[in-house]
Protein backbone atom coordinates (compact mmCIF):
# COMPACT_ATOMS: atom_id res chain seq x y z
CA UNK A 1 0.00 0.00 0.00
CA UNK A 2 1.20 3.35 -0.73
CA UNK A 3 2.65 5.51 2.31
CA UNK A 4 0.78 8.68 1.79
CA UNK A 5 -2.35 6.52 2.57
CA UNK A 6 -0.95 4.59 5.63
CA UNK A 7 0.51 8.43 6.50
CA UNK A 8 -3.27 9.55 6.30
CA UNK A 9 -4.42 7.19 8.23
CA UNK A 10 -1.77 7.65 11.14
CA UNK A 11 -2.51 11.19 11.24
CA UNK A 12 -6.58 10.13 11.34
CA UNK A 13 -5.77 7.99 14.44
CA UNK A 14 -3.92 10.63 16.43
CA UNK A 15 -6.54 12.71 15.45
CA UNK A 16 -9.52 10.44 17.03
CA UNK A 17 -7.08 10.01 19.98
CA UNK A 18 -6.28 13.46 20.49
CA UNK A 19 -10.01 14.87 21.61
CA UNK A 20 -10.42 12.09 23.54
CA UNK A 21 -7.56 12.79 25.80
CA UNK A 22 -8.92 16.37 26.06
CA UNK A 23 -12.69 14.92 27.23
CA UNK A 24 -10.47 12.49 29.85
CA UNK A 25 -8.70 15.66 31.41
CA UNK A 26 -11.08 18.78 31.28
CA UNK A 27 -14.68 17.05 30.88
CA UNK A 28 -14.69 13.97 33.04
CA UNK A 29 -13.63 15.69 35.74
CA UNK A 30 -16.25 18.08 35.46
CA UNK A 31 -19.20 15.28 34.82
CA UNK A 32 -18.17 13.91 38.28
CA UNK A 33 -18.16 17.40 40.12
CA UNK A 34 -21.60 17.43 38.40
CA UNK A 35 -22.85 13.86 39.89
CA UNK A 36 -21.68 14.93 43.28
CA UNK A 37 -23.71 18.37 43.19
CA UNK A 38 -26.71 16.20 42.23
CA UNK A 39 -26.16 13.69 44.72
CA UNK A 40 -24.42 15.34 47.84
CA UNK A 41 -25.53 12.58 49.99
CA UNK A 42 -23.81 10.51 47.81
CA UNK A 43 -20.77 12.57 47.31
CA UNK A 44 -19.27 8.40 46.12
CA UNK A 45 -20.88 9.03 43.04
CA UNK A 46 -18.38 11.22 41.71
CA UNK A 47 -15.41 8.48 41.99
CA UNK A 48 -17.75 6.29 40.33
CA UNK A 49 -18.10 8.33 37.51
CA UNK A 50 -14.11 8.88 37.34
CA UNK A 51 -13.88 5.23 37.49
CA UNK A 52 -16.04 4.17 34.68
CA UNK A 53 -14.71 6.82 32.86
CA UNK A 54 -10.99 6.83 32.75
CA UNK A 55 -10.97 3.06 32.85
CA UNK A 56 -12.91 2.74 29.70
CA UNK A 57 -10.12 5.56 27.95
CA UNK A 58 -7.52 2.24 28.65
CA UNK A 59 -8.79 0.35 25.84
CA UNK A 60 -9.72 2.80 23.59
CA UNK A 61 -6.02 3.72 23.46
CA UNK A 62 -4.64 0.21 23.51
CA UNK A 63 -6.72 -0.24 20.20
CA UNK A 64 -5.14 2.73 19.04
CA UNK A 65 -1.89 1.46 19.95
CA UNK A 66 -3.12 -1.80 17.90
CA UNK A 67 -4.33 0.41 14.33
CA UNK A 68 -0.59 1.57 14.29
CA UNK A 69 0.92 -1.59 14.83
CA UNK A 70 -1.77 -2.64 11.65
CA UNK A 71 -0.34 0.05 9.77
CA UNK A 72 3.14 -0.69 10.52
CA UNK A 73 2.55 -4.30 9.08
CA UNK A 74 0.71 -2.77 6.33
CA UNK A 75 3.86 -0.36 5.23
CA UNK A 76 6.38 -3.63 5.75
CA UNK A 77 4.42 -5.73 2.94
CA UNK A 78 3.06 -7.75 6.28
CA UNK A 79 -0.66 -7.12 6.20
CA UNK A 80 -1.34 -10.86 5.79
CA UNK A 81 0.61 -12.61 8.81
CA UNK A 82 -0.84 -14.09 11.68
CA UNK A 83 0.55 -10.71 13.67
CA UNK A 84 -2.44 -8.50 11.72
CA UNK A 85 -5.05 -11.18 13.06
CA UNK A 86 -3.63 -10.66 16.37
CA UNK A 87 -3.97 -6.83 16.19
CA UNK A 88 -7.49 -7.08 14.94
CA UNK A 89 -8.10 -9.71 17.77
CA UNK A 90 -6.94 -7.41 20.38
CA UNK A 91 -9.37 -4.21 18.67
CA UNK A 92 -12.12 -6.43 19.23
CA UNK A 93 -11.55 -7.48 22.42
CA UNK A 94 -11.01 -3.60 22.91
CA UNK A 95 -14.38 -2.17 21.50
CA UNK A 96 -16.14 -5.22 23.53
CA UNK A 97 -14.71 -3.93 26.64
CA UNK A 98 -15.40 0.07 26.20
CA UNK A 99 -19.00 -1.70 25.33
CA UNK A 100 -18.90 -3.69 28.42
CA UNK A 101 -17.93 -0.61 30.74
CA UNK A 102 -20.18 1.87 29.83
CA UNK A 103 -23.34 -0.72 29.94
CA UNK A 104 -22.64 -1.22 33.16
CA UNK A 105 -22.46 2.86 34.36
CA UNK A 106 -25.43 2.92 32.38
CA UNK A 107 -27.47 3.04 35.44
CA UNK A 108 -24.85 5.62 36.94
CA UNK A 109 -25.70 7.53 34.10
CA UNK A 110 -29.48 7.20 34.38
CA UNK A 111 -29.23 8.45 38.22
CA UNK A 112 -27.55 11.53 36.53
CA UNK A 113 -29.84 12.35 33.53
CA UNK A 114 -32.61 11.14 35.75
CA UNK A 115 -31.66 14.33 38.60
CA UNK A 116 -30.83 16.58 35.33
CA UNK A 117 -33.87 15.51 33.30
CA UNK A 118 -31.50 15.22 30.43
CA UNK A 119 -32.53 12.11 28.80
CA UNK A 120 -29.32 12.76 26.33
CA UNK A 121 -26.98 11.30 28.47
CA UNK A 122 -28.60 8.08 28.37
CA UNK A 123 -28.24 8.68 24.41
CA UNK A 124 -24.74 9.41 24.36
CA UNK A 125 -24.31 5.96 26.41
CA UNK A 126 -26.07 4.10 23.83
CA UNK A 127 -24.71 5.77 21.19
CA UNK A 128 -21.20 4.75 22.26
CA UNK A 129 -22.24 1.07 23.98
CA UNK A 130 -23.35 0.74 20.06
CA UNK A 131 -20.28 2.61 18.14
CA UNK A 132 -18.09 -0.03 20.47
CA UNK A 133 -20.06 -3.05 19.11
CA UNK A 134 -20.04 -2.07 15.06
CA UNK A 135 -16.19 -1.81 15.80
CA UNK A 136 -15.74 -5.49 17.55
CA UNK A 137 -18.09 -6.56 14.88
CA UNK A 138 -16.15 -5.46 11.80
CA UNK A 139 -12.95 -5.98 13.75
CA UNK A 140 -14.10 -9.82 13.80
CA UNK A 141 -15.48 -9.74 10.37
CA UNK A 142 -11.77 -8.51 8.96
CA UNK A 143 -10.20 -10.53 11.36
CA UNK A 144 -12.06 -13.58 10.29
CA UNK A 145 -11.22 -12.97 6.32
CA UNK A 146 -7.61 -12.19 6.80
CA UNK A 147 -7.40 -15.83 8.48
CA UNK A 148 -8.98 -17.05 5.30
CA UNK A 149 -6.79 -14.66 2.81
CA UNK A 150 -3.80 -16.15 5.05
CA UNK A 151 -4.86 -19.51 4.71
CA UNK A 152 -5.57 -19.37 0.76
CA UNK A 153 -2.31 -17.47 0.44
CA UNK A 154 -0.24 -20.50 2.17
CA UNK A 155 -1.80 -22.79 0.01
CA UNK A 156 -0.92 -20.50 -3.06
CA UNK A 157 2.59 -20.99 -1.62
CA UNK A 158 2.34 -24.61 -1.35
CA UNK A 159 0.93 -25.31 -4.65
CA UNK A 160 3.71 -23.18 -6.75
Amino acid sequence: MNRGTTLFLRIAVILIGIPILALCIFVVPEIGNFAAELYPESAYLKYLVYIDLYITAFPFYFALYQAFRLLNFIDRNKAFSELSVKALKKIKYCAITISAFYAIGMPLFYLIAEADDAPGIILIGMVVIFAAMVIAVFAAVLQRLLQEAIHIKSENDLTV
